[in-house]
């Protein structure tokens, strides 16, 4: 067996923070995983989007730098493959000597597949020919989106000349075999007993779709919960009169069609959802057990991104920036390499960290262009230097496009919104963001600092988009030239 460590990788998509953080979701397999490792509890992406959150995690930059600002598999992609010269964690390991397993989701590129970054193949789901969304073509041959008929039905959300949207829904647990999910982790459980017998290290990369919208999980998951003993998020109430108005449309026009027993059914659901990925992460670790490779592999569980999942009435994921769409799981354990299990991080991590993390394991030198810094550190029970002390996004919309910049310390959270006011919010004292205190003059100077940190970042990461100086676009305010 190899001295460098094996990698396996599982990455959700959609599931927040605090199905993991709290107490609420039944996810045992990942809490056990916390007690024998690490629990970053401050864990964030990128931006609200799969696409280039995906790509920030294979890349170790930010969007700006590799190029991949929102769905990739649209006619509305901005760009539709990484940037010219971006190298992904993978293709460095590969020439290291590893031998490098894809199943599930992909999503970084229509123009490649994993196979083109050093991966081998097993089952992969959204590669560049998986188009989705639709063109004014497909519209105009789709016979089946009709108007909704107004009788709308249980966790049903109505939308004319649209088609209406199922928002959860309980299947027979016999059914749950089709799912996608269950056949890329068996693909995975099928591959392991290979990769023990391999001389070569490994690095498996297991990509499920749960908990992504809609919330349609087996009965026996749905059964783990009591819709009527779930409770409505703290921040249900905010009516977001304060807020961008896109926000308020989308509660007013869309979720909030829903009853607040819809709402605490679709949460259950949710949760349901996340449940059943936690159990078949667990087969997944079973095998490992089975084929005695656990005390040799980094076992990394991680989202692309998070759901409002309810919070601000609230659910998938776009263009609010409250913190469920942004804080992620994060969960790391390596028995020969964490000198603390059990212990939690509060410190900043982000998917950009990463691709240096995985390379520094491995022996593999690091490229000096990273956005991401090497969480090793926090293994060894050391603070990274220069360690973060806020998270910033680079969000340019989904698809409908929408420049939105975050930096949130740990005492403050202000966005930059170029469609709408700014949005600043005192997180010590409204950890919920309830009261957006941008236009108060009390918190000028708190205002300002965060301004001057989102230019300096954007200097760091060549991030034109919003440098564009023209009366009617040049909004943020206070310019670059404050800083410069």
């Amino acid at each position: 067996m190899s001295k460098r460590p094996n990698f396996l990788i599982f990455m959700s998509d959609h599931m927040n923070a605090d199905v993991v953080n709290g107490n609420s979701c039944y996810m045992p397999n990942a809490k056990k995983l916390a007690k024998e490792g690490i629990l970053f509890k401050n864990a964030y992406c990128p931006t609200a989007h799969c696409c280039p959150s995906r790509a920030t995690f294979f890349t170790g930059v930010y969007p700006s730098k590799h190029g991949i600002y929102n769905n990739v598999l649209t006619p509305t992609a901005i760009h539709s493959k990484l940037n010219s010269g971006v190298i992904t964690f993978s293709e460095l390991l590969k020439l290291a000597g590893y031998r490098l397993i894809f199943t599930g989701k992909w999503h970084v590129s229509a123009e490649e597949n994993p196979v083109d970054r050093g991966w081998e193949e097993l089952m992969v789901t959204c590669k560049k020919t998986d188009f989705c969304g639709n063109s004014i073509i497909d519209w105009r041959n789709d016979a089946n989106t009709k108007d909704s008929d107004d009788s709308r039905q249980r966790g049903q959300i109505l939308r004319p000349g649209w088609g209406d949207y199922q928002l959860y829904k309980t299947l027979p647990t016999d059914d749950c075999i089709e799912k996608y999910d269950y056949k890329v982790v068996d693909s995975a459980i099928q591959i392991i007993p290979e990769l023990a017998r391999d001389t070569k290290p490994w690095c498996l990369y297991v990509g499920v779709n749960g908990p992504h919208d809609p919330y349609v999980v087996p009965e026996q998951f749905v059964k783990l919960y009591d819709s009527k003993q779930v409770k409505l998020p703290h921040n249900f109430i905010d009516n977001l009169e304060d807020k961008p108005r896109i926000y308020q449309r989308l509660r007013q026009e869309r979720f909030g069609q829903l009853t607040e027993d819809e709402v605490r059914e679709a949460i259950a659901h949710y949760w349901a959802y996340c449940s059943m990925e936690d159990a078949l992460f667990g087969e997944i670790l079973k095998k490992l057990e089975e084929t005695g490779q656990m005390d040799n592999t980094v076992i990394v569980f991680l989202s692309d991104h998070g759901d409002y999942c309810g919070a601000h009435g609230l659910f998938t994921k776009g263009v609010p920036s409250f913190r469920e769409a942004y804080n992620i799981p994060c969960i790391i354990r390596y028995p020969k390499g964490i000198n603390n299990p059990g212990c939690e991080v509060n410190e900043f991590v982000s998917l950009a960290d990463f691709t240096p993390t995985f390379l520094e394991l491995a022996d593999v030198s690091v490229p000096d262009n990273l956005t991401g810094r090497s969480i090793v550190p926090f293994l060894k029970g050391e603070v990274p230097k220069n360690c973060p002390d806020a998270f910033y996004s680079q969000f340019n919309g989904v698809e409908l496009y929408y420049t939105q910049r975050i930096v949130a310390t740990k005492d403050f959270k202000y966005v930059f919104n170029g469609f709408d006011f700014d949005e600043l919010y005192d997180l010590k004292n409204d950890p919920h963001e309830l009261v957006n205190l941008s236009q108060n003059k009390n918190y000028e100077e708190a205002k300002h600092n965060l301004v001057r940190k989102m230019w300096k970042f954007a200097m760091q990461e060549n991030d034109e988009i919003i440098f564009n100086q023209y009366i009617t676009v040049g909004l943020a305010p206070w310019g670059p030239a404050d800083v410069i």
